[in-house]
């Protein structure tokens, strides 16, 4: 028996052309084509803040980030829930409000490296009266802003490691706090 007989004879085509099989091959492709989306597209680390205007002049000016395309799977919801279509959660009535929104546009988006972008919504709680308030549920996002902080030599003071909170001045003299929270 020669070698592609001998593999013809041990590949099982009857199960492999099945229904059974076929569905399996498709859910298979299916995995690979997903896997592939979910890889190319950039890593994303949220930040809340206060105020929404003071942040993007301290982004863009201050720390010079460059404005962001929203990423490919912002489009497609896969961040968000019921929320994102407008239902508000009460009696099964779609809030008003939200009908007309496109929620992935909200905020400012940031590129930080190659496939890493920053995304600053409003939301925190204000701080005091002389403090900005940010706040981030994700170490990395935060370290790669102090990295770019200490880049700039903008004053800043480092008040807590884990869970990390630092202090910076923007060039008013405003102090912007900036804090990991644990879940």
């Amino acid at each position: 028996m020669t070698s592609p007989q001998l593999l013809a004879s041990l590949v099982p085509w009857d199960l492999m052309f099945s229904t059974q099989g076929i569905m399996i091959g498709l859910l298979a492709a299916y995995a690979g084509a997903l896997w592939l989306f979910l890889s190319s597209t950039p890593k994303v680390h949220t930040v809340l803040v206060s105020d929404l205007a003071q942040a993007q002049i301290f982004y863009e000016r201050v720390l010079g980030l460059v404005a962001a395309d929203v990423p490919l799977n912002y489009y497609y919801n896969t961040e968000q829930g019921l929320a994102g279509l407008g239902y508000d959660g009460s009696l099964g009535i779609a809030a008003p409000s939200r009908l007309g929104r496109d929620r992935p546009q909200d905020g400012l988006w940031y590129r930080l490296k190659r496939k890493t972008q920053l995304h600053v919504v409003a939301g925190a709680n204000p701080g005091d009266h002389q403090r900005l308030r940010q706040v981030s549920f994700d170490r990395d996002g935060l370290q790669q802003i102090l990295s770019r902080i200490q880049a700039q030599g903008l004053p800043f003071k480092l008040k807590r490691q884990l869970p990390l909170l630092f202090l910076v001045k923007d060039w008013e003299g405003q102090v912007i706090e900036f804090e990991e929270l644990e879940v």
